[in-house]
């Protein structure tokens, strides 16, 4: 059965840009429309590879076209009005994640939605969740048997200069170990309280007019009564680093990496590869959704993407006050 032609909007010229757009562009029945750029021109030459025109904001593109959908790939302090914009006009969205650099904003996007079009088709890039092995955990843990969490990301300070930025990127648990803890949500339910303790030591020595937090460790508790604590660093040099998942249980313990998942329990160890691309199906969810209707194979939409973000911005508050916090 031959498709109707979805056309997608894309929005930022950056790395998540050019991964979703290189999946559309393989997808049939799907046609690149356009690309917002910071400018126009970074727009023109990002669309080149996809022979889609180019625009320096997201009401010219929507306001030229119909679209059916649109991806969001922006830094975190880039977030607000294209999303506001696109509530307003219907537009169903992709949006990368974090959702901004604090809650606030999140939870005032979601408060539009609401408003504007409470039946709008969302999804946040929270693609882990689409992993083989992490639907594997979802179907052995369950939250009652789970002791405790540990996680980490792990790795050296980023290139972009508005990561550096506490203002710009909301700082390395908000930017990138928002995936360890979205995932431990996922797999181990809500989280009730939290208690952070960041720390900066060695902000200034290789890069200038850096001011985010390179180590920081977060406890977490979780509302079944398991504990959890994940860590972050950004001090390794390039190229070194780890990141991951394990849950300690009454059945066994499991680790989770972004390419494996270890189960050891009383009968042995065995290791299975992660072989999906994750990307892959995170895109064939939401393209379905926009054709049918049927969100059932998202597996985050905006609402709970902003569970995460509580999260995430609560530790960075913890740490900053001394105390812990209650959600």
């Amino acid at each position: 059965m031959r498709h109707v032609t979805l056309k997608i909007g894309i929005v930022g010229t950056g790395w998540f840009a050019g991964k979703h757009a290189d999946i559309l562009a393989k997808t049939d029945g799907v046609e690149i429309a356009g690309v917002v750029g910071s400018s126009k021109n970074k727009g023109e030459v990002f669309g080149i590879r996809y022979d889609a025109p180019g625009y320096e904001s997201v009401f010219q593109m929507a306001d030229s076209q119909k679209l059916d959908g649109v991806y969001i790939c922006v830094p975190p302090m880039a977030h607000g009005e294209i999303e506001r914009e696109l509530i307003e006009r219907g537009i169903p969205f992709l949006v990368e994640k974090p959702l901004g650099t604090d809650a606030e904003l999140p939870q005032d996007i979601l408060g539009f939605i609401r408003l504007k079009s409470p039946e709008l088709i969302t999804s946040v890039g929270y693609h882990f969740r689409y992993q083989d092995n992490v639907a594997r955990l979802q179907e052995v843990l369950q939250p009652g048997r789970i002791g405790m969490a540990t996680g980490q990301w792990m790795g050296d300070m980023p290139q972009a200069k508005w990561w550096r930025r506490q203002e710009q990127s909301g700082g390395q648990f908000i930017e990138q170990t928002t995936h360890i803890v979205d995932l431990l949500r996922y797999c181990a339910g809500e989280v009730e309280e939290v208690h952070a303790v960041y720390a900066s030591r060695f902000p200034e020595e290789e890069w200038e007019r850096t001011n985010v937090h390179d180590i920081g460790t977060v406890t977490l508790k979780m509302k079944s009564g398991a504990v959890a604590n994940i860590s972050n660093t950004c001090v390794l040099p390039p190229g070194v680093g780890k990141a991951g998942l394990s849950f300690y249980t009454r059945e066994g313990l499991w680790e989770w990496t972004p390419s494996e998942l270890k189960e050891v329990g009383v009968d042995g160890e065995r290791v299975l590869a992660e072989k999906s691309d994750p990307y892959v199906r995170q895109t064939e969810a939401f393209l379905h959704a926009l054709r049918t209707g049927d969100v059932s194979g998202i597996r985050s939409d905006y609402e709970d993407a902003c569970k995460t973000q509580e999260v995430t911005f609560t530790a960075l508050q913890s740490a900053l006050s001394g105390r812990s916090i209650k959600l």
